[in-house]
């Protein structure tokens, strides 16, 4: 009987060989994970069995990549894979882990169920507590903070983040509200702005959050920006930037010119509406943007250009404003529902 598959998607995995990162087509087993060089690819690259394995997520090996997780076989090779978003990052290591708790248990894989727990109340889940901060009404405010000539923007201070988590009875005191905030910080959940946060992420073998005025943080998942400064991690002012992220992940794209498929991270963004897309592999500005505005969207069903290049379903269409026409393909039926329903949502109510 053939393994189930639990999980699939688009991941950006490390070279075996060579120390470089390329967009794979991942497929998690109940006892293995097959990485594909393309979706339409007949046959794996290569397989990571998971019987005996171990799973490290946040993986400190690459300070300079955000959420990695790093798998470990019994055979001691390590396999690296990096997630586009924190939900996405959450899912996939949930998962694997469960199959490898399944492996060693002997028992067929399920996940566990969703129902309310009694839990200890020293155990801290840095996840509901990332959704918790978060949160418009209640979490953490974020705001524009002026240092050194620049404008950070969505952001806020170490002091904010351990003020809000006495406040709201996370710690009892500043000391635990710092070891918290740290584990997030560790987790990827929270990422350093500025000079003297980014020191306290780096310079020790583990990241630290500061407890300072001047130590700048902001949410992996929130519409950050910098002001009046540009460099490989701050990006200039943009008024398409100042929009709150609504939803990401990787999708693949037709190129305009060439009329090729590529693998690219997108974005989007609402008020101002906006399409971000990248190259998954690096940490650089976008590639190009879309803007939204009025802009149709609609599931389709053929298209000559994608069967050339082994392209087929989950196919999708955004035609904006100045009627230019753009062609994604979701790795998912569901997953090209979501993309609609969401551009639709922001082409309408965005300006």
């Amino acid at each position: 009987m053939e393994p189930e598959q639990i999980r699939e998607g688009y991941l950006v995995k490390k070279g075996t060989l060579l120390n470089t990162w390329n967009v794979a087509w991942v497929i998690l087993s109940e006892d293995g994970v097959e990485f594909y060089k393309k979706k339409s690819d007949q046959s794996p690259k290569g397989m990571i069995p998971l019987k005996g394995a171990t799973l490290t997520s946040p993986c400190q090996d690459y300070s300079k990549r955000a959420l990695v997780f790093k798998i470990s076989t019994a055979k001691k090779q390590d396999h690296f894979f990096q997630a586009s978003h924190v939900e996405e990052r959450e899912m996939w290591v949930k998962d694997i882990k469960r199959a490898i708790q399944c492996l060693q248990g002997g028992k067929k894989f399920a996940r566990k169920s969703t129902r309310r727990s009694i839990r200890l109340p020293e155990t801290v889940n840095l996840s509901q507590l990332y959704i918790q901060m978060k949160d418009q009404e209640e979490g953490v405010k974020e705001q524009r903070v002026e240092q050194d000539n620049k404008a950070f923007n969505y952001c806020f201070t170490g002091v904010n983040v351990v003020d809000w988590l006495i406040s709201k009875d996370k710690a009892r005191n500043r000391p635990e509200a710092l070891m918290l905030g740290t584990g997030l910080l560790n987790e990827g959940f929270l990422q350093p702005a500025g000079d003297t946060s980014k020191e306290g992420a780096h310079s020790a073998e583990k990241s630290v959050l500061l407890d300072q005025t001047d130590a700048i943080y902001y949410f992996a998942d929130s519409g950050f920006f910098c002001e009046g400064y540009s460099s490989d991690e701050d990006v200039l002012l943009k008024e398409e930037f100042r929009g709150n992220i609504v939803k990401q992940g990787c999708l693949l794209k037709q190129g305009h010119r060439i009329k090729n498929w590529k693998v690219r991270k997108f974005i989007l963004r609402d008020d101002p509406a906006y399409l971000h897309y990248y190259d998954p592999t690096k940490e650089d500005d976008p590639l190009g943007s879309i803007h939204l505005r009025t802009s149709v969207v609609s599931a389709v069903d053929y298209l000559p250009d994608a069967k050339k290049y082994d392209v087929e379903g989950n196919l999708f269409e955004i035609i904006t404003s100045d009627e230019t026409h753009y062609y994604f393909q979701a790795a998912t039926a569901e997953e090209r529902k979501e993309w609609i329903k969401a551009i639709q949502t922001v082409s309408k109510s965005g300006k």
